[in-house]
């Protein structure tokens, strides 16, 4: 029980607060004589409220000191009965503050929602035919022949749109583990539909099983840390590749986030290296002067040696694609699907330098889909190449970001993808290039900053083909049946991106951007990858699937989408 000096502290700590709330509305006035007394009496009344704060813990602990060694369980807070309390940790002081208030300050979350008016840039496409120079001759070329008379259905021009980017809440916390150094700790996140009904992750071009809105949707994690060695935890979360080089992409979340070519091997709104494993294990380090480590393993726990099984625990296949995504029958997880997966970074920080390398493998990758996508079902080829078409992915980058005097940033990323398929299989291996992105950032007042980025894609050895760039005959196909855009296809591309960004307080902040992706002939990057609820992609409207170009929706290649936003974060 608190005695009367304490519950008279109170009393005048409370009207204290009656008195605050009475002189909080003229802080929002104009800067008068009048405002300004109001506020030298809040600063004097807060100042006493800090005094009656510290006299009333005083009279806590002077009350905890005077009871007896034998007191009942539960007259002091934190002791039983016969039993001292915990002696704290070395460096650890004991917290005073009121476990309410610190569950509170658990919580944390981002709300940011967009307004946005983007195009795909394919209007005008056209699919072709194409035919042998010479017939008897298969090495002889390819002429292209008239229009196939398919052309783009539905809302080919500008389409204005509201987003809900990379939103979420979460709650995290710690507990300490009796009187030794090391915590326990807990995370849990979900994403937000800020502009659109939560539910499963259905579009018309693809449908998926998991749920936005669930908890557990975002980096969710229990684990243990220790201030000397660093952390454990086991659950979900963006890997140690993705997060090594965020410090370098401004744009996250936005139209032109990075991640439209960085990580990205199959240019689609599916970043392959800049997704969240699921069941893993991950040790963050703490920082040894300047270096932090962090390693991740993820077992794939899918029982098909060619992992074209859905996950042990999963509602979708691996890698963010999706049961039958690759339009074979019956359905499979067949267009990306792996299983293990390992995931490090190394980031060294000394002064305005910040250095960072990361590597992460997927491995068994199957993406036996794309076979069947050239060839048909009854090919012979097909059945043996499919086969083949399972193999380990990796990724590799090295990042730099320089601090200059007048706090503008320079940063820059060298990227490489691979896949490792046989040689026979290289005609159609659009998962292997390199990539690069360079940003320059500049702030322009205490609350704006502008920035400037673009990333270019560099040419891969094959390319499967997308419909209206499919002209050659793969190895062991049929002229004119079997078709795809073979070793020689220009699948380059880059993406053009600025933001202006103007913070209205601590927490809030607006934006404005606008964001550019020029695809070479045969390439297919889309805009909006990276965490946004509406993305722009390569594909016209319809509700019809399947894989031959009369068939829609599909996706033609040589887009050069564009768009502007204007958007508004909130952070708490």
């Amino acid at each position: 029980m608190i005695d009367g000096r304490a519950s008279g502290a109170l009393s005048r700590l409370f009207a204290g607060i009656l008195v605050l709330a009475a002189f909080a509305g003229p802080c929002f006035a104009d800067e008068t004589a009048e405002d300004k007394a109001f506020k030298e009496q809040m600063r004097q009344m807060q100042q006493q409220m800090d005094e009656l704060r510290h006299e009333i813990q005083g009279l806590r602990k002077q009350q905890a000191a005077a009871a007896p060694s034998g007191a009942a369980a539960g007259s002091v807070p934190g002791t039983v009965a016969g039993v001292p309390a915990p002696t704290p940790k070395a460096g650890k002081e004991a917290s005073s503050e009121p476990l309410f208030e610190k569950f509170l300050k658990g919580f944390y979350g981002t709300l940011d929602v967009s307004f946005d008016d983007t195009t795909k840039g394919i209007n005008g496409l056209t699919a072709y035919n194409y035919s042998l120079v010479d017939p008897t001759n298969p090495n002889s070329g390819y002429v292209q022949g008239p229009a196939k008379g398919v052309q783009q259905i539905g809302r080919l021009g500008y389409m204005p749109a509201l987003s809900t980017n990379k939103s979420q809440i979460g709650y995290r916390n710690s507990h300490e583990i009796g009187s030794s150094d090391v915590d326990f700790i807990i995370q849990v996140e979900t994403q937000l539909a800020l502009t659109s009904s939560p539910g499963l992750k259905t579009t018309y071009t693809q449908q998926s099983n998991v749920v936005s809105g669930a908890i557990g949707l975002g980096d969710t994690f229990v684990g243990l840390q220790d201030n000397t060695w660093g952390k454990v935890k086991f659950g979900t979360t963006y890997a140690p590749y993705k997060k090594s080089t965020d410090p370098m992409n401004p744009f996250s979340g936005m139209l032109g986030d990075y991640a439209v070519i960085m990580g990205n091997s199959g240019g689609d709104n599916r970043v392959e290296f800049g997704t969240r494993l699921d069941h893993s294990i991950w040790y963050e380090s703490p920082n040894w002067r300047g270096l932090v480590l962090n390693a991740l393993y993820s077992p794939g726990q899918n029982r098909a040696s060619n992992s074209d099984n859905i996950a042990s625990g999963e509602s979708d296949c691996t890698g963010g694609n999706v049961p039958g995504s690759g339009g074979i029958t019956p359905v499979t997880c067949s267009d990306g699907s792996f299983s293990d997966a390992v995931s490090a970074s190394l980031s060294y920080t000394h002064g305005p330098l910040f250095l960072t390398a990361a590597y992460e493998r997927h491995m068994k990758v199957n993406r036996s889909s794309d076979i069947t996508g050239i060839y048909g079902s009854g090919n012979a080829a097909s059945v043996v190449l499919a086969a083949q078409d399972v193999a380990d992915e990796d990724a590799a980058k090295i990042g730099i970001q320089y601090s200059l005097p007048n706090k503008a940033t320079l940063s820059g990323i060298l990227e490489s993808l691979h896949r490792y398929v046989p040689s026979d299989l290289e005609f159609q291996n659009e998962r292997q290039r390199m990539g690069t992105w360079f940003v320059f950032s500049q702030p322009l007042s205490r609350v704006t900053s502008i920035h400037l980025g673009w990333a270019h894609a560099f040419r891969t050895p094959g390319d499967p083909g997308q419909h209206n760039d499919s002209f050659e005959t793969p190895p062991g196909g049929v002229p004119g049946t079997d078709t795809t855009a073979g070793a020689h296809a220009n699948n380059t591309a880059n993406l053009f991106t600025t933001a202006l960004k103007y913070r209205l307080s601590d927490n809030l902040s607006v934006y404005t951007n606008w964001a550019f992706t020029a695809n070479g002939p045969a390439a297919h990057y889309d805009l909006g990858a990276g965490g946004r609820a509406v993305t722009t992609d390569c594909h016209d409207a319809s509700d019809a699937t399947g894989g031959l170009v009369a068939s829609n929706p599909h996706c033609w290649t040589g887009g050069r989408l564009m768009g502007t936003s204007l958007g508004m974060v909130w952070k708490f």
